[in-house]
Order: C-alpha cells, then sequence, then structure tokens
C-alpha cells in the first residue's frame, strides 16, 4: 500500500494507525503547492481534491477521506482492536468520534491556519474554542472511549498538535493537554513522528525540523 501525505497533515492519522496495526506502508509525500509527490507524480490523478491522505491499494484502488482510510486498515488487523467489531455500539462510538472530530475539529482547525479565512477567524476561534471546552469533559478514560487506544485516539491527537499553528490554547484544558502527551508517548507514535521528520518543541508539540537543525 502506498500512502499519500504530507508531514504533520492529518495523513499523520492513518499513518499512526499502520505503524500501531503493523502494516507495512509506502510513505509517498505530496506537495501542497503544486499537487506533485516527491517522484514528479501529479496527485490530482491520485485524488482530484489535491488533499492528503489517500490510500493506493496494491490492486491499484484508491481510498480517500482520512475516516474511512482508518476504519479499513484497522479492518485489516481487527484482533489489534483498534475498532470495535462491526455492528457493536462500541464500533458506533467511535465512528461517532470520528465524525465530531472531522466535522466539528478538523476543518475548522485547518481554517485558522489559512489566510483566506482570516475575516471569519473570530467566530471560528469561537467554535473550536466551544468544542474543545465540551471534549475536554468528555474524556472518558485515558481515551475517548475509554483504557482502549482507538483510531479516532490517533485523529484527534493529530487535530490537537496543529494547537501552536492555529492559536489554541491547549494548556488551558488539562484534560486535552494530557491527552495529547499521552497519545505522544506511545512508541508507534514516536516512531512515526520520527519517520515524517517532526521533533518535539519546547511548549511538547510536533513540528517540522528548523532549517538550521537540519543543516
Amino acid at each position: 500500500m502506498k500512502l499519500y501525505m504530507h508531514p504533520g497533515a492529518c495523513s499523520l492519522s492513518p499513518h499512526i494507525v499502520c505503524r500501531e496495526l503493523g502494516l507495512p506502508v509506502e510513505l509517498v509525500e505530496v506537495d501542497r503547492g503544486t499537487h506533485r509527490t516527491e517522484d514528479g507524480e501529479d496527485y490530482l490523478r491520485v485524488n482530484g481534491n489535491g488533499y492528503v491522505p489517500a490510500l493506493a491499494l496494491a490492486d491499484g484502488r484508491v481510498l480517500t477521506e482520512g475516516p474511512a482510510i482508518v476504519q479499513y486498515l484497522a479492518d485489516l488487523r481487527p484482533e489489534v482492536g483498534l475498532l470495535p467489531p462491526p455492528g457493536s455500539v462500541e464500533r458506533g462510538r467511535v465512528q461517532s468520534w470520528l465524525n465530531f472530530i472531522s466535522a466539528e475539529l478538523h476543518k475548522p482547525m485547518v481554517m485558522l491556519m489559512l489566510p483566506a479565512y482570516a475575516p471569519a477567524r473570530t467566530a471560528v476561534a469561537a467554535l473550536v474554542d466551544k468544542r474543545l471546552d465540551w471534549l475536554a469533559g468528555q474524556l472518558a478514560g485515558p481515551y475517548l472511549t475509554g483504557d482502549r487506544f482507538t483510531v479516532a485516539d490517533a485523529y484527534l491527537f493529530v487535530c490537537l498538535n496543529w494547537s501552536p499553528w492555529n492559536g489554541v490554547d491547549l494548556a488551558r484544558r488539562p484534560a486535552l493537554d494530557a491527552f495529547h502527551r499521552r497519545v505522544a508517548a506511545r512508541p508507534a507514535v514516536q516512531a512515526v513522528l520520527a519517520a515524517e521528520g517532526l521533533v518535539q518543541r519546547d511548549d511538547g508539540f510536533f513540528g517540522p525540523r528548523p532549517a538550521e537543525a537540519a543543516q
């Protein structure tokens, strides 16, 4: 399988899931400005929307949209337990979290980082604050649904990790700050961060290695 990705973007979520499951995957980095891969492939032929992630399967078929990709991956290795069994209420809860993160956090948190949405920044920031305040009171345990790490936790970790770049103050929500640090400490997550060239900053979040340090 090939995972079309950009370091630190939402494609980090299926990358984490692959590592947690022990699934081999080839990383194909996409330039967000040119929509070209590192080997010159036109990514718009893979995903006409132009954004990551996309998962190319061995038979040539392509899956897009992170929440769908992580569920497909988790079902390849159900014994790992990243997604509860089909038809169960527990699976429904994980899917509810995936939908919430996608609709109520992912998109507005990205909007806060894009100059095009600057005129609406106050309203969007207020929405994100409201959702995060609610979320901070909903954690059922170490992870979103209790003691077991699921695909939804990988997705939430990625969105929370954008906090320094979109002006979100995660420190005033200790439950979410602790969640972010807890997920970051998982061996599989550490391996993925290293593979994508993301290093821990002084504030505990993970971003690209400073240019001067990379030289």
